[in-house]
């Protein structure tokens, strides 16, 4: 068994640098830097994201949090200003070489922004942590245009027939995911549409289908779709945005469709996040969040194309050997 860890000290050098930058972009912009919980009751209901449960002395449930954005809604909910955090994540079962089941998440809410303002403000981060004088303005699409361009498919209104024969599906494929819809639109997005974006530049797609709105509200001008983005290097996804839903009623609504879907999926059962509900129901602020992976930002500054590369010690590592 190897004791050896994953990176040199050369990487660690790096990992502060840009952690600095990215402490240094949010100061001058007058962001506070928060401080929330790696442990709680509740858990993502996201259907497509499980959380690793931890053991307590007690005997009560708790998880491991996927991100601090339920407890920085709370914050905002009881008067802070623009805030961000940069902390460890956790999210169960995701290993390999764009992923960690531990990693470091940077994300930060705005009062006030729109669509367009957190668009530009996750370039302008991603650019400061980069120490690039600037980006070259990055490849926006709507998410409906750049299924139709890329992967020749309409998204919002193809069958679920039409998905598969996009993907190039073989019966298998076809058995295994049958119906899901939103299973068959994760997997061309990934395979058909971003694998074909320009390497070495960044894109942006914007206005999510209302059915993966997640915690965003739906674009005031078209409740087909929501004010949510993601923004890429090349195939890889950098940053989840949106401009938040600050209904209670309807984000419980959405909460228990996750639910739904996870039980047809055989995912495991959370506990839907009471407070949260509680804080949008006193009234969260008009605001526009976005979480970055921070490990990618790291992979590109050091030229690597695994997280396993980047990080001190791998999951994977921790052992002493590698699994693809």
């Amino acid at each position: 068994m190897s004791w050896r860890p994953s990176s040199g000290a050369d990487i660690s050098q790096l990992r502060a640098a840009m952690l600095g930058r990215a402490r240094e972009y949010f100061a001058d912009s007058g962001l506070l830097e928060v401080d929330t919980p790696a442990i709680a009751r509740h858990a993502a209901t996201d259907p497509s994201i499980d959380s690793p449960q931890v053991v307590c002395h007690d005997g009560g449930e708790r998880f491991l949090q996927t991100s601090p954005e339920s407890f920085m809604k709370r914050l905002l909910a009881d008067g802070y200003p623009d805030i961000y955090s940069i902390c460890k994540a956790f999210r169960d079962g995701e290993a390999g070489r764009l992923h960690q089941p531990e990693f470091t998440i940077i994300e930060w809410y705005r009062h006030g922004y729109g669509l367009d303002q957190i668009i530009d403000d996750t370039v302008s981060l991603i650019a400061s942590v980069l120490d690039y004088d600037s980006m070259d303005d990055p490849r926006i699409y709507e998410y409906a245009t750049a299924f139709e361009e890329l992967a020749g498919v309409n998204p919002l209104t193809a069958f679920v027939a039409e998905l598969a024969d996009a993907a190039d599906a073989d019966d298998s494929l076809r058995e295994q995911i049958g119906q899901d819809r939103l299973a068959w639109l994760d997997l061309l997005l990934c395979t058909k549409v971003a694998s074909r974006f320009d390497s070495g530049h960044l894109t942006v797609i914007r206005h999510y289908p209302a059915n993966q709105a997640a915690l965003a509200r739906l674009c005031p001008g078209d409740k087909n779709v929501a004010d949510r983005f993601e923004v890429f290097y090349g195939p890889i996804e950098l940053a989840n945005g949106y401009v938040e839903l600050t209904d209670a009623h309807e984000q419980r609504r959405r909460m228990e469709v996750d639910l739904d879907r996870r039980r047809v999926t055989r995912r495991s059962q959370v506990p839907v996040d009471e407070a949260l509900l509680g804080a949008l129901l006193s009234g969260l602020p008009d605001c526009a969040g976005v979480a970055v992976g921070f490990e990618r930002l790291l992979m590109i500054a050091a030229g690597k194309s695994d997280i396993r590369d980047v990080v001190t010690f791998a999951y994977e590592e921790q052992d002493g050997s590698r699994h693809e």
